[in-house]
């Protein structure tokens, strides 16, 4: 059996085999960086049931051919969130990973905004969208930030394609422009007044999102919660702070949690099996971390309640 078939057996075993035995090894010590140094292009059905196509190169990609998600504990925690006929605002929506979730979970009378500045994404996402007949998504190219122009966006490593942000890194493999607005003016007013979850992933300019985002707040229902990646140390390098974003949002009567978030693929089967809940922050995270915002006041945000 040569390597390839190895690997799609293997990958086969650990995308819809029952139980966890052997899939960390598998993933770990063969099937990652296998699918990583020899790239597979594809078209894969995710845990939403959406078609979509990967090439697994992109560590994003890679971890949907594998295991059908990104992120199992963000995704089982939306997917309890999520209601029907509840909006989800999507803020740095790559490839539709969240959207596609949320487009299932809130059914055909909710509503997905899946905000995305790569031309390139923002394309392989409106092509998702038509290919599995999303009406409820609606896809806009454009960065979120507290004021209208133009920014400039970089990709540091092909290899993850998630990594395009605003600081220029020391190596450029790619770069473009890209319309910047407030969230107030990315959402219309029916979709604020139903929004459960905002989710913002935009690699370094949370604050500026959230700071275009505040004057909405009090429009939202009162059990919104914000879904918020927070990056030290590209805040730091525009003169912006993790403790600021938790402050502000804590004035506008949000407590902060935190979600595990671990990329090593290892962790994905016992993750999808019994997801990691959202845990009370004690301490300002010093490196990338999922936080969750929430009025609601207690040590962990349970699921299923």
């Amino acid at each position: 059996m040569s390597a390839s078939a190895l690997a799609r057996a293997l990958r086969a075993y650990v995308r819809h085999a029952p139980g966890t035995v052997g899939k960390a090894r598998l993933v770990d010590h063969f099937l990652d960086e296998h699918l990583r140094t020899r790239p597979v292009r594809t078209t894969i059905r995710l845990r939403s049931g959406d078609k979509v196509g990967v090439t697994t190169s992109d560590v994003i990609q890679r971890y949907q051919y594998l295991f059908g998600e990104w992120e199992p504990n963000l995704s089982a925690f939306l997917r309890d969130r999520l209601q029907p006929g509840d909006t989800f605002i999507d803020v740095g929506a790559h490839r539709g990973a969240f959207s596609f979730l949320a487009s299932r979970a809130v059914g055909p009378h909710g509503r997905v905004v899946a905000i995305e500045p790569s031309p390139q994404f923002h394309d392989d996402l409106t092509t998702a969208i038509a290919a599995n007949h999303r009406t409820n998504i609606r896809a806009v190219r454009s960065a979120a930030s507290d004021s209208h122009g133009t920014l400039t966006l970089y990709l540091e490593d092909p290899a993850n394609l998630g990594h395009t942000t605003a600081v220029r890194p020391r190596s450029v493999h790619a770069a473009f422009e890209a319309p910047t607005a407030p969230l107030t003016d990315l959402v219309s007013q029916a979709e604020l007044a139903t929004t459960r979850i905002i989710k913002i992933d935009v690699e370094g300019a949370e604050a500026a999102a959230i700071r275009g985002l505040l004057p909405a707040l009090p429009r939202l229902p009162d059990d919104a919660e914000l879904v918020v990646e927070v990056a030290p140390r590209l805040l730091t390098k525009q003169g912006e702070s993790t403790i600021g974003i938790i402050n502000t949002l804590r004035e506008h009567g949000f407590h902060a949690y935190k979600l595990t978030n671990d990329y090593d693929p290892a962790t994905y089967p016992k993750d999808m099996r019994r997801p990691q809940v959202p845990v009370r922050c004690t301490e300002t995270p010093t490196h990338m971390t999922d936080l969750v915002f929430s009025p609601f006041n207690a040590d962990r945000l349970m699921l299923g309640c």
